[in-house]
C-alpha cells in the first residue's frame, strides 16, 4: 500500500481528499495544515508520495524543496487550481513529480498518482486558453532540444516514461555504458544537472507532444532549421531509391534483340574477313 501525505490550508477539502484517498487503497499517513506541519509530517512518516495544494504555501519551490529535503524517498504532487504554464513550470523546477489541476476529479486524481509512483513526471492541467501564435523565432527550448540525437530523443523520452538504466539498455539493445553516454548528452545539451531536471523540461516544454508519432520529424526538422542547425545533425532521414536495378546484357539476349537478318548479315563479314 502506497503511503502519502496531504497537505492543504482548507481544512473541509482535506479531510475529504484523505477520506476519498483511503477508500481507493492508499495510506495516509497524515494530512497538515500548513507548510510546517507538512514538513514534519513528511520527515517522520517519509511517504511515498506528498500531495500539496499550491495555496498551503506562499512559495511553491521554497515549499517543495523543503519538503524533497526532509524525505529524498517521496515524490511531491502539487494539487492546484491554478493551470497556468508559469505555475507548472515553477512547481516542476523546484522538483515536483506531478502537477494536477483539482478539477480533473478523483479518478484522474488516483490515475496521476499512480503514474507518479511508477516514476512518471505527470502533468494534468485543463487547456482554458485559445493557442498561442506560434513565434517569428524558436524558443530556447527548442534551440536546445534541437540538438538532440534521434537516439539521445529517445533516451529523452524514456526518462519522462519513468525507465530507469537497466530499461533503457533492455529497450534499446545497447550496453549500460552507451545509455549513460546518450544521458549525459542530454544533461548537457539541455543544461540540465539530473535525469529529473530533464524529464521536467520535455513534459513543461511538450517536447513528447512535438515528437510524438509520424510527426516528429516535421516537427524537429523546422525547428532545427529556425535554430540554424545543419540537417544533418538533427535526424537522419533514410532514402529509399524507387528505381528497379538492371540486370546485365547476356549474348543470348543480344542474339534474340537483332533478329535473324542481323544475324545473317554478321556470319556473312565474318567469312570475308577469313
Amino acid at each position: 500500500m502506497a503511503t502519502l501525505v496531504l497537505g492543504d490550508d482548507h481544512v473541509v477539502f482535506l479531510d475529504a481528499l484523505s477520506t476519498v484517498l483511503s477508500q481507493s487503497g492508499y495510506g495516509v499517513g497524515g494530512v497538515a495544515r500548513s507548510p510546517a506541519e507538512m514538513v514534519a509530517l513528511v520527515r517522520r512518516e517519509q511517504p511515498d508520495a506528498c500531495l500539496i495544494d499550491r495555496n498551503a504555501a506562499m512559495d511553491d519551490g521554497q515549499a517543495i524543496g523543503r519538503l524533497l529535503a526532509a524525505s529524498e524517498c517521496t515524490s511531491v504532487v502539487v494539487l492546484s487550481a491554478n493551470p497556468s504554464s508559469e505555475a507548472v513550470g515553477r512547481a516542476l523546477d523546484a522538483g515536483a513529480s506531478g502537477y494536477l489541476h483539482q478539477s480533473r476529479g478523483i479518478g484522474a486524481l488516483v490515475a496521476g498518482l499512480e503514474r507518479v509512483l511508477r516514476g512518471e513526471i505527470v502533468v494534468d492541467v485543463p487547456e482554458t486558453a485559445p493557442p498561442l501564435r506560434r513565434p517569428a523565432e524558436p524558443t530556447q527550448a527548442l534551440r536546445l532540444a534541437a540538438h538532440l540525437t534521434s537516439r539521445e530523443r529517445e533516451c529523452l523520452l524514456m526518462l519522462v516514461e519513468g525507465l530507469d538504466t537497466a530499461a533503457m539498455v533492455g529497450r534499446l539493445g545497447v550496453s549500460r555504458t552507451t545509455v549513460r553516454t546518450h544521458l549525459q548528452a542530454v544533461l548537457t545539451k539541455l543544461g540540465v544537472h539530473s535525469r529529473l531536471e530533464a524529464a521536467s523540461f520535455a513534459v513543461r516544454h511538450r517536447l513528447p507532444d512535438l515528437w510524438s508519432g509520424d510527426e516528429s520529424a516535421q516537427t524537429v526538422m523546422p525547428a532545427a532549421r529556425m535554430a540554424g542547425l545543419p540537417v544533418s545533425r538533427v535526424a537522419p532521414v533514410r532514402v529509399t531509391s524507387t528505381v528497379r536495378p538492371l540486370r546485365p546484357l547476356q549474348v543470348a539476349d543480344l542474339g534474340a534483340a537483332a533478329g535473324p537478318p542481323a544475324l545473317a548479315v554478321a556470319a556473312g563479314q565474318g567469312a570475308s574477313a577469313g
